[in-house]
């Protein structure tokens, strides 16, 4: 067998091994996924009518689901990788991944189906939230199909992306419990991003923290694909974040794993 048929046997099982893992423990991915549903409950029935006003025009509650969903599908990406960055840890601190260090597996196999899987967990979870979304009133009736298709694509690139990251997290984490601490910044930083309120509407000083990270650019993109907003630079801004974080994930995450026993 060749070495990347081996790999791809291999990582199919490890992928199979994480989704079983999913479906008998459903409590992690449920909590991660209720942060953002609860989010878009309160912020459209509470703080609706009250948040519309920072969009400015005569806003009113309708024309704040269709701003806030955006943020809100990036911001489920973020928190469903929590969840990966513990189930790494949960295998290297119980002994697992030594084991299959002395088996005749691919190495990076393991690593391999802990992305995949987890990226399968985000779209379900993304999909999942839009159909709350659209229970309660977001439309997206302006896109076109291939707009749908690069939102898609956008969604997957970034789930990629904070997969990586978050599998870095989980690997350099004593436990359980400090991977979960070490990864709460996925979900810190959409609260500082604009998946609330316009980036005019924050203060000054402000402004550049919330523009210049990970997560307004991909939001703006989203935003523009499926309600027909300006992107301007934003998609390229989100792309290279894609792309950054990927690749130091990756990178991070290979040297981490390698660095234990032959």
């Amino acid at each position: 067998m060749s070495s990347l048929s081996l790999a791809v046997r291999d990582s199919s099982t490890m992928l199979r091994r994480n989704l079983l893992h999913a479906r008998r423990y459903p409590s992690l991915t449920l909590n991660l996924l209720l942060t953002p549903v609860m989010l878009l409950l309160l912020f459209v029935y509470i703080f609706g009518n009250a948040m519309s006003a920072g969009l400015g025009g005569g806003a009113d509650r309708a024309d704040y689901v269709a701003y806030l969903v955006p943020g809100l599908l990036l911001m489920t990406v973020g928190s469903t990788t929590i969840g990966t960055a513990v189930s790494v840890s949960n295998d290297m601190t119980e002994g697992i991944i030594a084991r299959f260090r002395t088996m005749a597996i691919h190495r990076g196999s393991v690593i391999i189906g802990h992305v995949v899987g987890s990226v399968l967990q985000c779209v379900l979870s993304v999909v999942l939230v839009g159909a709350v979304a659209v229970a309660i009133g977001f439309r997206s009736t302006d896109a076109t199909v291939l707009e749908w298709v690069a939102a898609f694509g956008l969604i997957t690139l970034f789930a990629t992306a904070l997969t990586w990251i978050a599998v870095g997290m989980g690997l350099v984490s004593p436990s359980a419990e400090a991977a979960s601490n070490n990864a709460m910044p996925l979900i810190f930083l959409p609260l500082i991003s604009s998946t609330f309120v316009p980036l005019h509407s924050m203060p000054g000083w402000f402004q550049p923290v919330a523009e210049y990270q990970p997560f307004t650019p991909a939001i703006e993109t989203l935003r523009g694909l499926l309600l027909g907003t300006a992107i301007g630079h934003n998609g390229w801004l989100a792309l290279a974040w894609c792309a950054g974080l990927a690749v130091l994930g990756y990178f991070w995450s290979a040297a981490k794993f390698n660095t234990g026993p032959n």
